[in-house]
């Protein structure tokens, strides 16, 4: 049995001129995957995913599917497909036009062009009715299923995202993700999604890909992400965060000019010596006069406190810069601004990160 990757790149090199937007990208995607690239902007995602649908050629390395090259391939005869956030559909088509014009492409027979249509329409969750409707009629929401629709009329093998959902109010994006991910699960095509929405990326995908200048900086699954990044940029990208600089001792313990330490508090994953991060996020750190403990703790005064939804967030001013604290709104405590106060948190909800590394 073939264990080789779906889609594998290697050594992958864009330039343009002296700039290189792409250097020596190797990524392994699995054959059904939803998988994400996320990334701040001039990261080099967008570029990735040119190359990776045929609009851009390489400058060097490979791009294989299914262990056969395609990076000489013309875009046109990849099996892929591309989402635009634009959509680009045909305002002058009707629905049903703009989901068969592959179909028509590929000189399908007209009956067999609407059957497909209408199946995917049915797909998609769009009443059969739409078949005649015109885009310019349409809602945001319904452009975005009739380019999905058209999308899978191809019948590709890869369907890559190029952040079709950023143009889109809060509430309609939050529903289509969802749809997205049920779609995918029904298609068990794989999607390779382009976003610089943390969140998108957290709620759809089955892993993550975070750039940053033409490189990969992480791959894992959302919750390792979150919880075990690999570097600062890494952890400050997935979220808000609290970073304290810490050394680590041979037996696990750890030492710092900034945090009261815990007699006896270790950190295991910390390698003896190290000089690092500690990081722990927002939702772990906890007033002292809760009535807990903490192996590491600090004081500051409150700089400020900000309503988010159904959270509460608290800013700490401390020696180590601003800590940020994170409840549940109906955790919400009294608090006045300036007040002195101290937090802390446990090891077990820390993670280190190793500057060396």
């Amino acid at each position: 049995m073939d264990s080789s990757p779906f889609l594998r790149l290697r050594g992958v090199v864009k330039s343009f001129g002296t700039f290189t937007a792409l250097d020596r990208i190797d990524l392994d995607i699995n054959e059904g995957e939803f998988f994400t690239i996320v990334g701040p902007s001039g990261s080099g995602k967008s570029t990735l995913i040119r190359l990776l649908v045929g609009m851009d050629d390489l400058t060097s390395g490979e791009i294989r599917l299914r262990d056969k090259r395609i990076d000489d391939t013309p875009a046109n005869l990849r099996p892929t497909c591309m989402v635009f956030q634009s959509l680009a559909l045909f305002p002058h088509m009707t629905v049903g036009q703009n989901i068969e014009f592959p179909l028509k492409l590929r000189k399908e027979a007209p009956d067999r062009r609407k059957a497909r249509a209408l199946e995917l329409l049915d797909l998609l969750r769009l009443p059969q009715s739409y078949y005649d409707k015109r885009i310019s009629q349409c809602s945001g929401g319904e452009k975005q299923r009739v380019a999905l629709a058209r999308a899978l009329a191809f019948d590709p093998e890869i369907l890559f995202f190029d952040e079709p959902l950023s143009a889109l109010d809060y509430r309609l994006r939050k529903t289509l993700e969802k749809e997205l991910k049920d779609l995918h699960a029904r298609t068990g095509k794989t999607f390779v999604y382009i976003t610089h929405s943390l969140e998108e990326a957290m709620v759809m995908s089955d892993r993550i890909a975070i750039m940053k200048e033409g490189r990969i900086e992480q791959i894992s699954e959302a919750d390792e992400i979150y919880g075990a990044p690999v570097s600062r940029f890494v952890a400050e990208f997935m979220g808000e965060v609290n970073l304290f600089g810490v050394t680590a001792g041979g037996d696990g313990t750890v030492t710092s000019d900034v945090l009261t330490v815990r007699p006896g508090a270790t950190l295991a994953k910390a390698p003896s010596g190290a000089r690092g991060l500690l990081m722990v996020r927002p939702e772990y750190v906890r007033f002292a006069d809760d009535g807990a403990g903490f192996d590491f703790s600090l004081t500051g005064t409150l700089h400020g406190e900000y309503a988010l939804g159904s959270r509460i967030q608290y800013e700490i001013e401390t020696a180590a810069g601003m800590v940020t604290v994170e409840k549940l709104r109906e955790d919400r405590r009294a608090v006045a601004e300036g007040e002195q106060l101290t937090v802390g948190f446990n090891a077990a909800n820390t993670h280190f990160i190793d500057e060396a590394a």
